[in-house]
């Protein structure tokens, strides 16, 4: 086994995942519905912010730059990567760091971990609905009112009051509409490169790292070794024995925590499978239309698939027909994800191919 597939099914209730016109959706052209997302992107960033938390340490840094022209304005430039795997959250995340001016290589890293977005189970069983929302303080009576005429100036209580007059309009209450909201159940999907995740390629036409970098990590005690994609450092086994935990934790207990306040939903893990048949493992999560019903699907968990690891929680009974829900469902699966990334000969691959 080289690759680690994760499928996990969550269920949003009236919520956000990220702001855009209230929410993101794309447009479904066989059912002509909205579907409501979270990028792989945030997804992602929300599987390093538990990942940071789980450790108890900061990210790595990043490095903005900015260039003056001049008139003295700043001008935004490149945003660099610290580039550095010893920071958890690059050597899982990855990074690229392209200078300007093309005086330095190029280092980039992709990622391990291959994470799709987080999209409806099917378009009838997730949407977006709208609605008119206000913002009222209507009742307070220490409310501080600025009107601005077309230069800027404030304008006095008295010429407010007659700018007012005969016009049924408060200055205390703001009208917010047309506010999109998602529902529904969602699935996404993760890939985890068991080659690549604790190895860093030493190919100097193509480096993942500086030379600064390698000389760190090799004082560190990472290990010389060679995969498929060529010589490599690996990170030590002390290393792996703190991050495997983490990473396995992070990847099932992920939590979109972008939610607005008033828009909030604890997205609830419905069910987790794990395989490493990409093909075997999108039919163990999925939906089918019904027979019976127009625009009517089912949400279906195989419980009992070949090659497939399936891990139902007690939530899931509300809104699927399953047998096997467990109270500690969410905990087997963190250890099924240990396990098997703990069994890669992540130092000798070639030799155990």
């Amino acid at each position: 086994m080289t690759t680690i597939y994760v499928r996990t099914l969550k269920r949003a209730e009236h919520t956000v995942f990220c702001v855009q016109d209230g929410q993101k959706y794309y447009y479904d052209s066989q059912f002509n519905r909205r579907i409501p997302y979270s990028s792989g992107q945030q997804v992602k960033r929300s599987i390093l912010d538990k990942l940071s938390s789980v450790l108890n340490e900061q990210p790595a840094p990043t490095t903005f730059l900015f260039d003056v022209n001049t008139k003295k304005e700043l001008k935004e430039g490149e945003v660099f990567a610290t580039c550095d795997p010893a920071y958890p959250d690059q050597l899982f995340g990855g990074w690229m760091k392209a200078a300007k001016g093309g005086n330095e290589k190029t280092v980039k890293r992709r990622s391990p971990l291959s994470i799709s977005a987080m999209r409806g189970l099917h378009p009838l069983l997730a949407g977006v609905v709208s609605e008119n929302v206000s913002f009222d303080r209507s009742d307070r009576s220490n409310n501080r009112v600025i009107v601005r005429n077309e230069n800027g100036e404030m304008l006095t209580s008295e010429e407010i009051e007659a700018l007012l007059e005969g016009k049924d309009r408060s200055l205390s209450r703001k009208w917010i509409p047309d506010n999109r909201r998602a529902g529904g159940l969602f699935v996404m999907d993760i890939a985890i490169d068991l080659r690549r995740l604790f190895c860093v390629t030493l190919n100097p036409f193509e480096p993942e790292i500086s030379p600064e970098i390698e000389a760190n990590l090799r004082k560190a005690g990472w290990i010389e070794s060679e995969n498929v994609f060529g010589p490599c450092l690996v990170a030590p086994g002390l290393v792996r024995e703190k991050l495997i935990p983490a990473l396995a934790e992070s990847i099932i207990e992920w939590s979109i925590t972008s939610n607005q306040a008033r828009t909030f939903s604890l997205m609830e893990t419905l069910a987790v499978t794990i395989s490493d048949n990409a093909n075997i493992i999108a039919a163990s999560i999925r939906s089918k239309l019904s027979e019976e019903e127009d625009n009517k699907a089912y949400p279906i968990i195989e419980e009992d698939l070949e090659s497939v690891s399936t891990y139902v929680t007690l939530a899931a009974g509300g809104y699927i027909r399953t047998k096997s829900e467990t109270y500690d469902a969410l905990e087997r699966a963190k250890q099924k994800l240990i396990q098997l990334m703990t069994a890669f000969p992540y130092e000798n691959q070639l030799t155990n191919v």
